[in-house]
């Protein structure tokens, strides 16, 4: 029996445990926050910004029009990276160009990053953030000591008097014990991505980070209603290479088409913007793929004018966002209509670079063995045919395997405990 099939197996069961879809009957959550989450206030200047704790994550609230500031101690040596989700209420008008800009900026005003991201014509989660890097002689913040996270509100020309919800998730990357390369690797397989062909095995998304449903290699798929947002969380090792395709099924009728109907996100573990493609649809099956990706490697950092490059620097868990236009139930209904999310991670593990400690929180940057197993060294898709058999053969009923991922879960659950 394979270790990959099993893994598999767990993957499918996960997704009848209880919260792990976030949606009432009909009506779509925008955003599904961590429980237990601690509320912190923004505040209109740096004289009162609340402080933030590096390794853990934060609700907080952002009006219309406004700029707030969040206070970070931070030391000299580490890598950190601030991301925040912006979350607009559903069924709110937003212009093209509302959005937030993010900056980490240090106690002299000097900015250490600046990053803007736009909503679109669909209300959604949308990610901006800010980093302090240390790896480069050419860093624009150094030392260690008080720093600030701004949080701006773009509003554009049709802004919206409701609040944004915002989730902060301060983390932070050690830096290394022996400077390595200051490039990144030249030669990888650039080939274009092959979907799998492999028949979906049925895997509702969450509705948030904290809730990605896991999922490894092979085709995954659910129901997706219009403004509705699915969080899916691949494992992927250094010196894999992560491909993605979504599909979107056809409709009854042709009712004209929608722009920009079905958006994938790609973030990494840090919850930095990857890469993202959106698909035009007419009521007929349509597919999106993400243009070929290098390997996770950690001198891919260098690789400052490719964006996409740049963010896969570190192995953990990658997080693929597929969002459903609200503007799709104007001319098709309410759905839900059929996605199909179809992953391959290609290559050969390779060993993680020498890091001078842990991060915060702990493990981030890794892979678990047990999620190794999801995504074989160059293997194929594992189907429902193949997840069927493997519990059969194993003579395990339904309540006995349930425990057991319950308990893998409650060992997470108090791995993330232990890392605040």
């Amino acid at each position: 029996m394979g270790s990959a099939v099993v893994g598999a197996a767990v993957l499918c069961t996960a997704a009848l445990l209880p919260g792990r879809v976030a949606y009432a009957a009909g009506t779509p959550s925008p955003y599904a926050f961590a429980p237990d989450t601690p509320s912190v206030t923004g505040a209109t200047s740096t004289v009162d910004a609340a402080p933030l704790e590096v390794g853990r994550t934060y609700r907080s609230s952002l009006p219309a029009s406004s700029k707030l500031y969040y206070g970070l101690t931070l030391d000299d040596t580490s890598n950190v990276y601030v991301s925040v989700t912006a979350v607009p209420r559903a069924r709110t008008k937003v212009s093209p160009t509302a959005g937030i800009r993010v900056l980490l900026q240090n106690a002299d005003e000097r900015s250490c990053s600046a990053k803007t991201t736009y909503v679109g014509r669909s209300p959604r989660p949308i990610v901006a953030w800010g980093a302090r890097e240390t790896f480069s002689p050419r860093a624009l913040c150094k030392g260690g000591g008080t720093y600030y996270v701004v949080v701006e509100r773009l509003d554009g020309t049709e802004a919206s008097p409701d609040d944004w919800e915002l989730e902060l998730a301060p983390v932070s990357e050690p830096g290394l014990k022996q400077d390595g390369g200051t490039s990144p690797p030249e030669d990888w397989d650039s080939a274009s991505p092959e979907p799998l062909t492999s028949k979906a095995v049925r895997r509702p998304g969450g509705a948030g980070f904290d809730e990605a449903a896991r999922v490894g290699q092979g085709a995954w798929s659910s129901g997706i209603e219009p403004g509705q947002t699915l969080f899916y969380a691949v494992p992927v090792d250094w010196g894999r290479q992560l491909e993605a395709t979504a599909e979107l099924g056809s409709a009854t009728g042709d009712s004209g088409a929608v722009s920009n109907a079905l958006t994938m996100s790609l973030y990494n573990p840090a919850r930095m913007p990857v890469a993202e493609v959106v698909l035009l649809y007419s009521g007929t099956q349509k597919a999106k793929s993400f243009n070929a990706l290098p390997p996770v490697d950690y001198e891919n950092r260098y690789a400052t004018a490719d964006r996409a490059r740049a963010a896969l620097r570190f192995a953990g868990s990658y997080y693929l966002v597929l969002h459903l236009s609200e503007r799709v139930a104007e001319k098709y209904g309410d759905g839900p209509f059929e996605v199909t999310l179809r992953v391959r991670v290609r290559g050969t593990s390779e060993a993680a670079p020498g890091y001078s400690g842990p991060s915060d929180p702990q493990g981030l940057f890794e892979v678990p063995a047990q999620d190794r197993a999801t995504a074989p060294e160059g293997g194929g898709g594992v189907g429902d045919d193949a997840v069927l058999t493997v519990v059969a053969a194993a003579g395990i009923g339904a309540g006995t395997l349930l425990l057991a991922v319950l308990g893998a879960w409650s060992v997470v659950a108090r791995r993330r405990a232990g890392a605040r």
